[in-house]
């Protein structure tokens, strides 16, 4: 399974904007990570649209989390930005070639299809166990207590003008 990077840039967003007391800029948020503005702005258009967070807009605009990040699991994250669709698509190809399998004696998922469904499901399931409150508390055991308040406090000053463009 192979994951896009606005997965991850959509990820470690979720977490930052735990910190944050006012709405937050697309390109704070970008200056932050030190990405591309432009890319981030699409990941962040996905949380949005799967109702993830909110853009206000206006002087003080960006970008708000819509509920508790308790309540926001890396797998929202993931079909917000990759879709829902699984890993693996079965294509019948058992059903092909000089030996085909007839149709009617495929009455279920071959094993490989059932493998990888089991796979998807059990990837799915861990992530769904994780929310981003749950990272933000890793964040804070890898980095220490003031790891998320520093951010918190770097999001809200104005400093290097990205603090000023507003969405």
């Amino acid at each position: 399974m192979k994951l896009s990077g606005g997965v991850e840039w959509a990820l470690h967003c979720c977490v930052v904007l735990t910190t944050a007391s006012d709405p937050v800029p697309a390109a704070r948020l970008a200056a932050l990570h030190d990405v591309s503005g432009s890319y981030l702005a699409k990941q962040l258009q996905a949380l949005s649209r799967a109702g993830l967070v909110t853009s206000v807009q206006g002087k003080a605009g960006g970008y708000v989390l819509t509920r508790p990040p308790a309540r926001i699991t890396v797998l929202d994250v993931v079909n917000a930005v990759d879709g829902p669709e699984p890993a693996f698509t079965c294509t019948e190809i058992r059903q092909r070639g000089p030996l085909a399998a007839a149709p009617e004696s495929c009455t279920r998922p071959c094993a490989i299809s059932r493998a990888m469904a089991g796979a998807d499901a059990a990837w799915r399931a861990a992530l769904r166990d994780v929310t981003i409150a749950d990272l933000a508390h890793d964040v804070i055991g890898d980095y220490g207590p003031g790891s998320l308040a520093g951010i918190g406090a770097w999001l809200a000053q104005e400093g290097d003008g990205a603090g000023s463009q507003r969405d």
